[in-house]
Order: structure tokens, then C-alpha cells, then sequence
């Protein structure tokens, strides 16, 4: 059965339906039975998916499902009548539909027939979608009726593995678990990891006694008492006193702070906090403050690009020529906020490194805009957080546990006008520095792009909440109405999005690793004795000898720069340091060194963010588009070669390893049998070209999802122009 996933009831079906599939035609169009559950719409067919050659297989999901939470909009039209209406939860729907089309969160657009099919049934159908994709509580998202079987029935655990954990299952060697900083250990590892010895974990809001937006456990200088925090607490906005985030080998801190309401205070108690930062420092260095919401996009702002962007993506993405489509992507405005973010996170980890002062981050509740400037300076200064463990520790440490408003911001109850894809942003913004250095991160961009998607699967307790406080607070009350004994436990424990054995088999996880990452070291075997060497260094930024570097990796002012016209360079806001001159000089001075020597993949890397420097990340955005797709193109194909040769070496070196210890066969099958590489070098249907599946939206596949599509005779852009949202209520002939 595909409904598989404990706790998931069919709410409601119709036989006889066609999912459209090509554009122009409807030869292609598939047969099948629509059905709507309490956790996804499914189309269930036994028709072959035409035109298509390949699709990595979702353990959750069928390849026609869409998650109810990553539904957007459903609009339902009858051609006869000429009516179309956009459905909300509960409205009532006066004619019987001829069609449904389902906008996506991920941009895709899913669209049915019902010419064949009950118009009755239809027409339940669609208002089952409505209903079930729009909650009006948290306690209704699907998460809460899985976790409830599982309480129920133990032995029902979907695909066999037990709901919580940190989940190692990545098919990383080590079988790492992910730290979820849940605890009061995971804190004090991490502080251990990066030589804070100045700095404690505190536990004063056990029990969420302080503050219901903070983590539990949290660190804090040592020279500052657990009572001075408690006092402190009050005058903060949402009583979030000030949070360590990460160490400098040099003994800077990164800390985020939100603002002090209480006026009268505000000076005392800042300097009291700063003097003990300053205090855990070695050198007694001072502390630098960067106030986000001065000098970054505001979360309106970032949303309104995100509109603009899904707008371009999906309702006109290639009628205009390049020229028109260039000038309407850089007028979304999404490239320059990720330009802006990276440019000042850039600038903080030169503070940082160079200055050797603390950075502290202030936001009003310090809970937006400083998860991503956190997050991006960590990954730019400690290799640790650009493995696959480690940057799942830094969702959790800077986003999960620190209160990011998962809820509120993904928008899963479809109400909230607080929606704003920051975490998208992040994704973005750490794709753009792994398309810079390849080298430097462990995972693969389809690694981001599944952790993207599976913020919108309502089956983890990860993505789901406001904070830590709200999935004990709701979990509790929904344990007690459901007669669920927690015992000890805080609250219930849902699925955890790291634990990826949950949606995808061993062999798909192979495609989050990143062939062309190098390791902090590569053993090498010289007379049986196995020896570590560092690789060499790829100077990166050489491709273009003969500019300046500063020029050429754009962080410095641009005066110089002139743009071409219809190039894609986007005007750099003013600087926002308010420095002396020689500040900036020296500023601007360590980029130049920076970029003038080779990388060192396990050192800081800094993004370059001239103009054409930042880019699209069309793996994202552009697989569901069909027209967009470049069949045995893409970067893909450089994937494929680059995994054939990595893992040819990997073999190699495995042989020898085997030769020079001449150790017992047995042991030696198995461990040639472990490849990090999807694509392997010996694989037994290995022809010397690329496998015929590859294209650049692998390893998704557009085949039936919708672009500019004619509804009653109007393309669908036009049908679509001038909304302020995706698919506005406005521009609908409505029948009320």
C-alpha cells in the first residue's frame, strides 16, 4: 500500500482522474485515482511515467505525491461555466470542478482532470485538499497523529525505525549521530571542541522557567553568575539574554543577543554583559556589535523577493529574451540580499580573525536575521561545519534550538503573515560558497536541496515549531487528550529530519556526498605503514590572472568595476561599518592578502561576491520547469566523472591498504564493497558515456509539472501577472 506511514487514514479519493502531464498535449496524460490522506495527496496510476528516465526514490512518498504541507494554493476551475476559485479551508464550492491545479511550495505547479470522473466525488475531493492542507491548529499537522500511533503501537514504526534521535544514518562512515543540543552535554562538548575555556553552559532556564524561546540549556560567560542572569533577563526583549554561538582559536566569541527594552537600564546592563564577554576573552579584547536590522534586508523585505523570484521561476521563466529575463531576475532582489548577507557575514569573520575582538549580534529578538549571519560565519570559519554532521549540528545549535520560528516562517499553518524563507536564504547562500569551493564541504547541492524539501514534510519534529518550549508545551497537552503516558519524557518525540534512513535508502544517500571534497587528510601507504599527507592546494582564484585580486573577487568597492550593460552586477549597498578610514583600509587590505593566496579548504573561506560571482541556484529553483531542463547536461555531469574518478581512487587505495597487509580476504570483500560514490567506477552496466538519465534537474525529474500552462485558451502567465501573491484571490473571476 502506498500509505504506508503510521498513522496515515485516506480521508477521501475519485477514480478516473488524468494528471496532465506535457504542455501542448494530452497524449501523455496519465490515468489513475486521486486521493487525499491526512498527510499528503497521492496519485496512485499504473501507467508508466512517460519521458521519464529516472527518479530517486522518497521512502515517504510516491513520485506524484505532495506533502499537504507543501501544498500553497489550490485552484479549482470548470471550463464550461468559465469559473475558477481559489479554495480556502473551509469555503463552500458552488460548481463541480472540471480541473484542479495545485500550486507548490518548491515551486511546482501539479495539475488533474476530471472529465471522466464523478463530479460529485470531484468535487469532495478537492474540498478534502482544502481542508486537510489548511489547519487552523498545530496539534492537527500530520507529525502529532504519527508520533501518537507510535505511543499507541510500539511496534508500528515506519519503515522500522524508532521516531527521535539524532540519527547518524547518512551513510557516513563514522555513523556520527548529529548532536541536537537538546542537552546539557552536547553545550559542553562544543565549548570543549572550540577552546571556550571562558565560557560555561548555563542552566537556568531548565524547565523553561526563564524564558520559553530559549533553549533549556545555553552558554554564557563564566564571570557572570546564574542570579545576574536571571536579573538580567527581564529587560530583554522575549527575556533571550545573550547566547554563545561559537569560539575563535584566538578567543573571540560570536554571540547573539537581542535588544534591551528596558531603557533606563538598556547602558548598564549592556556594559555589564560586554565587560563579561570581554572578560572571557584571553587578550581582554574588546567587543565589536553588529545591529542586523540596520544593516541587513528585513524579513518583508526578503519575502517580498521570494515572491518576485517564484513569480519569474514559474509563471514566464523563457518566453522574454535573456536580456529581459536577467533585468526581471536582478529586480526580485534576491541575489543581492544573499550578496548582502554573505558580504557582511564576510565582514564579521574579518573582525574576528584579524581584529581578534568578539562579534556580538543584536536583532530586536535576535532570532531572525542572526540564525543566518551566525550560521554563514561559522560555516565560513570552521571546517567542522561544512561536513555533513557538523552542519546538521549548526541547523540545530543556530536555527532548531535558538527559536527560529520554523512555524511561523515556513508558514505550515497557511495563516500566518509572518512568512519568510530565511532558512531558504541560508541554503542559497551556503550553495553559493560550495559552488565556489567545491572542495570545502562534504555535502552535495542536492543535499541542500532535499534539507530544503524536508522542511516541508509535516512528519518531523525538526521544522515544525516556534522554539523548543512550544513542542513540549503542545506535545504535553496532546499526550494528555490522547491518554499518552510520557513518563519522564519532556514532551513527545517526533521523527528527526537527520535521521534520513527515515526517507531514503543507503544508496540515494550516497548522492549527498560531495565527490570533489577533500577530507582533512588522505592516508597514504609507504612500505605497510599506512602515513597521512596534506593535499595540495588548488589556488582557486586564479582563473583570472591579470585582474587584481580585490578586484576580481569583488568584496572590495567596486568604483573601478564598471559594469557591461545587461551584465548581472548588482549595485553593493553603502558599508555599513562605520569605521575610521584605516579600518576599512585594513579591511579591505586582508581581503586582498586573502584572495592572493591559494585556499586552504580547512581554514576560513571567503565568498566572492561581485557581480556575476553570485548566481542562481538552478538545481533549486529551475527542477520542476521543464523547459529549463538541459538534457546529459548540467553540473551533473561533471558529478558523474568527477564520482567515477574518486571513487576509482578510493578502490586503489583499498587495494593497496589490502596488498601491503595482506590481510584475511573475508575482511577485505566487505570494505571493498563500501563506496561513498553513488556513480561507481565498477559498476557492471558501466558503458563509457554518462547514464542516459542524467540531466540538469537530476535527481528530480519536471515530467509533469506544470510551467505557463493555457487555462481556458489564456496562458497561465497572464492568467498570473500583476498578482501580489503566487496566484492571488484578486485576479480570479470568483463565482461569489
Amino acid at each position: 500500500s502506498p500509505f504506508s506511514v503510521s498513522g496515515e487514514i485516506v480521508v477521501n479519493e475519485v477514480n478516473f482522474v488524468r494528471k496532465c502531464i506535457a504542455t501542448d498535449t494530452s497524449q501523455y496524460d496519465l490515468w489513475g485515482k486521486l486521493v487525499c490522506t491526512n498527510f499528503k495527496i497521492s496519485f496512485i496510476t499504473d501507467d508508466p511515467m512517460p519521458l521519464q528516465k529516472f527518479h530517486y526514490k522518497n521512502l515517504l512518498l510516491g513520485e506524484h505525491d505532495v506533502p499537504l504541507t507543501c501544498i500553497e494554493q489550490i485552484v479549482t476551475v470548470n471550463d464550461t461555466k468559465r469559473k475558477q476559485k481559489v479554495l480556502g479551508p473551509n469555503q463552500k464550492l458552488k460548481f463541480n470542478p472540471t480541473e484542479l491545479i495545485i500550486y507548490c511550495k518548491d515551486f511546482r505547479i501539479v495539475r488533474f482532470r476530471f472529465d471522466e470522473a464523478g463530479p460529485e466525488s470531484a468535487k469532495k475531493v478537492c474540498l478534502a485538499i482544502a481542508h486537510y492542507s489548511q489547519p487552523t491548529d498545530l496539534q492537527l499537522l500530520f507529525a502529532f497523529e504519527y508520533v501518537g500511533e507510535m505511543y499507541h503501537n510500539p511496534a508500528k514504526k515506519v519503515n522500522g525505525i524508532d521516531p527521535g534521535g539524532g540519527g547518524g544514518g547518512i551513510g557516513s562512515a563514522s555513523g556520527q549521530q548529529t548532536p541536537l543540543f537538546e542537552t546539557y552535554s552536547d553545550w559542553d562538548r562544543e565549548i570543549k571542541r572550540t577552546g571556550a575555556s571562558e565560557w560555561r553552559v548555563c542552566s537556568v532556564n531548565e524547565g523553561y522557567m526563564i524564558s520559553t524561546c530559549l533553549p533549556e540549556y545555553f552558554v554564557v560567560p563564566s564571570s557572570l553568575a546564574d542570579q545576574d542572569l536571571k536579573l538580567y533577563s527581564y529587560s530583554f526583549i522575549g527575556r533571550r539574554m545573550p547566547l554563545w554561538s561559537w569560539n575563535h582559536p584566538n578567543g573571540s566569541a560570536l554571540v547573539r543577543m537581542a535588544n534591551i527594552k528596558d531603557v533606563l537600564q538598556q547602558r548598564r546592563i549592556d556594559q555589564r554583559i560586554c565587560s563579561a564577554i570581554t572578560r572571557s576573552h584571553p587578550l581582554r579584547s574588546d567587543v565589536y556589535k553588529s545591529d542586523l536590522d540596520k544593516c541587513l534586508p528585513n524579513i518583508q523585505e526578503i519575502q517580498a523577493a521570494h515572491i518576485k523570484l517564484k513569480q519569474l521561476c514559474v509563471n514566464e521563466p523563457f518566453e522574454e529574451t535573456e536580456e529581459k529575463w536577467l533585468s526581471s531576475l536582478e529586480n526580485t532582489h534576491w541575489l543581492e540580499y544573499i550578496r548582502s548577507f554573505l558580504k557582511h557575514s564576510a565582514e564579521l569573520v574579518y573582525m574576528m580573525e584579524c581584529k581578534h575582538v568578539s562579534v556580538v549580534l543584536q536583532e530586536e529578538e535576535g532570532r531572525d536575521l542572526s540564525c543566518l549571519a551566525a550560521s554563514l560565519i561559522q560555516v565560513m570559519l570552521d571546517p567542522h561545519f561544512r561536513t555533513i554532521v557538523g552542519f546538521q549540528s549548526l541547523i540545530q545549535k543556530e536555527w532548531v534550538m535558538a527559536g527560529y520560528q520554523f512555524l511561523d516562517r515556513c508558514n505550515h499553518l497557511k495563516r500566518s503573515d509572518k512568512e519568510s524563507p530565511l532558512f531558504l536564504m541560508f541554503l542559497d547562500c551556503v550553495w553559493q560558497l560550495l559552488e565556489q569551493y567545491p572542495a570545502a564541504f562534504e555535502f552535495s547541492e542536492v543535499y541542500l536541496t532535499i534539507l530544503y524539501d524536508s522542511a516541508r514534510i509535516s512528519l518531523f519534529g525538526t521544522f515544525l515549531f516556534n522554539c523548543p518550549h512550544q513542542r513540549v508545551k503542545e506535545s504535553t497537552e496532546f499526550a494528555i487528550s490522547k491518554n499518552i503516558q510520557l513518563g519522564d519524557e519532556k514532551g513527545l518525540r517526533f521523527p528527526c529530519v537527520w535521521d534520513w534512513s527515515l526517507q531514503f535508502t543507503s544508496r540515494d544517500r550516497l548522492l549527498f556526498h560531495n565527490p570533489l571534497y577533500v577530507g582533512k587528510s588522505a592516508p597514504c601507504v609507504q612500505n605497510g605503514a599506512v602515513k597521512t599527507f596534506k593535499r595540495s592546494k588548488k589556488n582557486y582564484s586564479s582563473t583570472l590572472r591579470g585582474v587584481p585580486p580585490a578586484l576580481k573577487n569583488g568584496i572590495i568597492s567596486e568604483q573601478e568595476f564598471l559594469p557591461r550593460r545587461n551584465s548581472l552586477i548588482l549595485k553593493l549597498k553603502p558599508d555599513f561599518l562605520q569605521q575610521t578610514e584605516s579600518q576599512s583600509n585594513s579591511m579591505e587590505q586582508y581581503f586582498r592578502d586573502w584572495f592572493a593566496k591559494p585556499v586552504d579548504l580547512h581554514g576560513v573561506i571567503l565568498p566572492r561576491i561581485s557581480g556575476t560571482q553570485i548566481k542562481l541556484w538552478k538545481l533549486c529553483y529551475f527542477r520542476w520547469v521543464p523547459e529549463a531542463q538541459i538534457n546529459h547536461g548540467g553540473f551533473i555531469t561533471a558529478f558523474h566523472k568527477v564520482s567515477l574518478l574518486a571513487d576509482e581512487v578510493d578502490m586503489l587505495n583499498r587495494n593497496l591498504r589490502q596488498h601491503k597487509s595482506n590481510s584475511s580476504l573475508q575482511g577485505s570483500c566487505s570494505e571493498l564493497d563500501q563506496s561513498r560514490m553513488y556513480f561507481r567506477a565498477n559498476s557492471v552496466n558501466d558503458t563509457s558515456g554518462a547514464p542516459d538519465f542524467l540531466s540538469s534537474s537530476f535527481p528530480f525529474s519536471p515530467v509533469g509539472n506544470l510551467c505557463r500552462r493555457s487555462i481556458l485558451g489564456t496562458p497561465l502567465s497572464k492568467f498570473l501577472s500583476g498578482a501580489k501573491i503566487w496566484l492571488s484571490t484578486e485576479t480570479l473571476a470568483n463565482e461569489d
